[in-house]
């Protein structure tokens, strides 16, 4: 196993550009969440201004960036995986150091971050993502001609892309919203998460690497650290700033929207903000094996925590003596769960008031509680997991009983027939995914629940457990307010592009003129929608 140690290179400073600056504007040292120590360097916070220096620097490198051919672009995606794996076990050692993850954890979520920039090497490549249409002109078409119609997707402009807390790598520094809008070809300018800033120091001066090393303009990577309300808020209303992506707190990303919707002129915020992915049982899967939901529900509520936008937050299910079996057995499975190390202070004291909340709410019964923290340094910010229950008239009546709890919190849901459980997930916020455990005898209530989930989930699961997200070109990981700030988009797979594209249309364009993706003779070699019909040639 890798010992933690702080890397002996970091300096506390922000990437500008190619410059590295250390900001005036206080400061933070990260936390190392297994004892409560400050870890060092400490990295001072930016203001306004160089925020400004960033978007100009972005906006400037942006003529030059979009207009990249696809091999130089992939390329440049593939060196930023290339630096990053290089970084070896300097980089699982920062991590574990400033979030105490479990390593295997660590190395997994490297790969993913690594992967994803491969995969979407792989769709700059493919070149689907220009969305090539050619409508040839018909001077002779009557009662009118039509005129030479061809379109194709460009990039929007600068990103501001925001580190999450509980992904310091996939989706952070050059994760899934950097990946993607790269991809796109729009530069990006991130706001590093404070939790973990030497984690970001690392993979930014990673991606900056690859920006020299490429030959591209140093504005197509920046990097800032600084408290939320003044930078993340000045990188919002930052005119260079064209799009945003966000992963954190419903209050925080209502306020990127607010901000980015009352600029002079407005731009999309794609923020995952809050789910608690409900979980529905139907009653033959109850009956055929409760124990066994019970166990892989345990697994998925206390994996890294709870601390998952997709961990299963609600489970909802028929009373009777089949969920009465799934309840005691959960209760069994999770008194023998051990508290975990948060990720943050923060996270755990807005944990514990959570759970306090829904502890002292009139008609919620605590299940089970998790083993009780050890007596050591760790404790202070190790949170045990805890389920609860209640009707789905309590529910109904203080729907604030269901709002997501960030870590392995939980609450069971009872109805009093399997009809009513379409009925309750109507009642449901937007959310990212839900889950359905069904057998043969359940499929007609399924196909009564199915259409009104779609309505309110960007995944739906049958017999699986929602934690745990493919990165994939099928993947959706999005979903309707609140889950996410625009439900049309996911952040995870290859769609994930898409958020940083608009469609442009050409009339009668010389063609001399056209751009490569919608030219005759198809120099990119891509699939194109031509008169209607998919062609390749």
């Amino acid at each position: 196993m890798t010992t933690p140690q702080a890397a002996p290179h970091l300096t506390g400073e922000m990437f500008l550009g190619s410059r590295r600056v250390r900001g005036e504007a206080g400061s933070v040292r990260a936390v190392d969440p297994r004892t409560g120590e400050e870890v060092g360097p400490e990295y001072g916070f930016g203001t306004a201004v160089e925020v400004d220096v960033a978007a100009s620097l972005a906006a400037r490198a942006h003529a030059v960036y979009r207009a990249t051919g696809p091999e130089e672009r992939a390329a440049f995606l593939e060196r930023i995986a290339d630096e990053i794996t290089a970084l070896g076990d300097t980089l699982v050692a920062q991590v574990l150091l400033e979030t105490g993850l479990p390593e295997p954890r660590v190395r997994g979520e490297i790969g993913r971050t690594t992967g994803q920039l491969r995969l979407f090497a792989s769709v700059v490549r493919d070149g689907t993502f220009h969305g090539a249409r050619i409508e040839p002109a018909l001077p002779d078409r009557t009662p009118l001609p039509r005129p030479d119609l061809r379109q194709r997707q460009v990039p929007l402009g600068p990103v501001a892309v925001f580190g999450a807390s509980n992904f310091p790598l996939a989706f952070s520094v050059a994760g899934g919203d950097t990946a993607s809008a790269l991809a796109a070809g729009c530069p990006v300018v991130v706001k590093a998460h404070e939790a973990h800033p030497g984690t970001s120091e690392l993979v930014g001066g990673a991606v900056a690497a690859a920006v020299a090393a490429s030959g591209l303009p140093e504005g197509v990577f920046s990097m800032v650290y600084g408290e939320g309300p003044v930078v993340g808020t000045a990188l919002a209303e930052h005119p260079a700033i064209r799009a945003v992506g966000f992963t954190g707190s419903r209050r925080a990303g209502t306020a990127l929207m607010a901000a980015a919707a009352a600029r002079p002129v407005p731009i999309p915020v794609y923020a995952e903000m809050s789910s608690t992915n409900p979980v529905f049982l139907l009653p033959g899967a109850l009956a055929a094996d409760a124990a066994g939901l019970a166990q892989g529900f345990v697994a998925s509520l206390t994996t890294g925590a709870g601390q998952l936008c997709t961990s299963p937050g609600l489970v909802f299910g028929v009373a009777g003596p089949e969920l009465d079996a799934f309840v005691d057995a959960v209760a069994q499975a999770l008194a023998a769960s051990p508290a975990q190390t948060m990720l943050t202070p923060g996270i755990h004291a807005s944990y514990e008031t959570g759970l306090d909340r829904l502890s002292s709410a009139d008609d919620v019964q605590v299940v089970a509680r998790g083993a009780e923290p050890a007596a050591d340094g760790a404790a202070a910010t190790a949170g045990s997991a805890a389920v609860f229950a209640t009707a789905a008239r309590t529910l109904a009546d203080r729907p604030a009983l269901g709002e997501e709890n960030f870590g392995a919190s939980s609450l069971v849901v009872t109805v009093d027939d399997a009809a009513d459980l379409a009925g309750v997930a109507a009642d449901l916020e937007g959310q990212l995914t839900a889950t359905v455990h069904a057998v043969a005898s359940d499929h007609a209530a399924a196909a009564t629940l199915l259409p009104v989930l779609e309505d309110k989930v960007g995944r739906i699961l049958f017999n699986g457990w929602p934690t745990g997200v493919d990165v994939g070109r099928a993947m959706v990981h999005g979903g309707p307010f609140p889950a996410t700030s625009d439900g049309r988009s996911t952040s995870v797979g290859t769609l994930a592009i898409e958020r940083f594209l608009r469609p442009v249309a050409y009339q009668d364009v010389p063609a001399a003129l056209l751009p490569p993706a919608v030219a005759d003779g198809n120099p990119l070699g891509i699939w194109r929608q031509v008169d209607g019909e998919l062609v390749r040639g």
